[in-house]
């Protein structure tokens, strides 16, 4: 499995600003209508954060599947029929193409259709829908947002913690709260953290970098070794090396070589990590819907 080859003490990143976004979480949302939360489409599970679950369980909520550009889309339609199943509204979309927000606006509404039924009959259906939103770090919340609202107005880069504090946000018939990127205190488990670290939701600085690419070549070649074959111009016998080999072969492919013919494992590691999150690789998902469900498989994530 690719947690064997991660160091479980490099994986824990729970800055003092995550416990203040914490915090603002639990004050805000009564201040708010609904809770927008998104997930990565290539890890849905490991995305799905026990600590905002909790905090916002009281609140009608729709999981939205960003990057599904990135991901499968057999598996992503797996996905999203796997939560509709457990009664939680669902659509996957790329925040960066056309028609994102219009798709996540009509299913707001549909989640949301008592409410504005109430304001019809009160003769306030004018007012704003306010709209939390939240998600782990680089998710891609701010360029969601700046997609919804046309406009660059949150902060949005291809790295984790860039949005630090929160901000009201206004376009034509809502209210967008957008919070921070924030992880949880602790690790539900390896294989969680070692998926989050893929994606980048984790600083890279705290990681062994040829552990993470070990990892993840660990995992690509038990459910897709059709793309590293092909990305790599690798031999069939290849994928029957250790991960470190494997990297090795990569690095040696690509003309990653030091003094004395050696592979240049750090700089293969980066490339392999960097073209895995680039969708170089193809579209990829590393996670498939629990058998089980939702409450069953953790308590603390309940939908």
């Amino acid at each position: 499995m690719a947690q064997e080859f991660v160091n479980r003490r490099n994986i824990q990143w729970f800055p003092g600003h995550m416990m203040k976004t914490l915090r603002l979480i639990e004050k805000d949302v009564k201040n708010v209508d609904a809770v927008l939360q998104l997930l990565d489409a290539r890890i849905p599970y490991s995305s799905l954060n026990p600590e905002i679950q909790r905090l916002v369980k009281h609140k009608p909520r729709l999981y939205v599947l960003n990057k599904a550009d990135l991901a499968d889309p057999a598996v992503t339609t797996r996905w999203t029929n796997w939560f509709k199943q457990q009664g939680a509204g669902c659509v996957s979309i790329s925040s960066k193409t056309k028609g994102a927000a219009a798709a996540v606006r009509t299913q707001i509404e549909k989640e949301l259709a008592e409410l504005i039924a109430r304001r019809e009959e009160k003769g306030t259906q004018g007012a704003a829908i306010r709209v939390m939103v939240l998600g782990i770090p680089n998710v891609g919340k701010s360029t969601f947002i700046n997609c919804w609202a046309g406009a660059a107005k949150a902060k949005a880069a291809d790295r984790p913690g860039v949005t630090r504090g929160k901000q009201w946000i206004s376009v034509p018939g809502y209210e967008l709260l957008d919070m921070p990127g924030v992880l949880w205190k602790k690790f539900d488990s390896l294989e969680i953290a070692t998926n989050l670290a893929f994606i980048g939701s984790i600083k890279d600085n705290i990681l062994d970098i040829e552990e993470l690419a070990m990892g993840l070549l660990a995992q690509v070649k038990e459910m897709y070794p059709q793309r590293l074959l092909e990305r790599y111009k690798l031999k069939e016998e290849d994928l029957q090396l250790d991960p470190w080999e494997l990297l090795e072969a990569i690095g040696r492919r690509r003309g990653m070589l030091i003094s004395g013919g050696e592979v240049n494992t750090e700089r293969a590691a980066i490339m392999v990590v960097d073209e895995f999150r680039a969708s170089k690789w193809g579209r990829i998902s590393l996670e498939q819907p629990p058998a089980k469900s939702e409450e069953e498989t953790n308590e603390t994530r309940a939908l």
